[in-house]
């Protein structure tokens, strides 16, 4: 098989797109896509429930959301103000995630895909 082609249904490729492909079939590229939806998929999962979870809480339950807390302050005021601080954490806690298990990878992979390049 030349360089200009791969084993993605025998296709012929220019020198530029045989590289992608070879990078994308890289083991290192697919532990970081393993790693990435690993972590992102189930966050979003869990963030859309607990989004879906409050709309419809606040549509169906409107006596469980106004039941008072503490003075005016209500179920739905801190569920609301909640789904703030959880996006705010989730971007915090995926930054950290990036940093430790995401960004090495990255950073490796396109040191050897530009210095292939060059």
């Amino acid at each position: 098989m030349s360089t200009a082609e791969h084993d993605r249904g025998h296709e012929t490729y220019t020198p530029t797109q045989a590289s992608y492909v070879a990078m994308q079939d890289s083991p290192d590229f697919q532990e970081l896509r393993k790693r990435y939806r690993g972590w992102v998929l189930p966050v979003a999962a869990g963030s859309l429930i607990w989004y879906f979870a409050y709309v419809l809480l606040t549509t169906y339950a409107p006596g469980f959301m106004s039941q008072r807390l503490v003075g005016n302050i209500n179920v739905g005021l801190v569920a609301g103000l909640l789904q703030f601080v959880s996006t705010f954490l989730v971007t915090a806690l995926y930054i950290r995630h990036a940093d430790k298990a995401l960004d090495p990878v990255s950073a490796r992979l396109r040191e050897e895909f530009e210095g292939g390049q060059r």
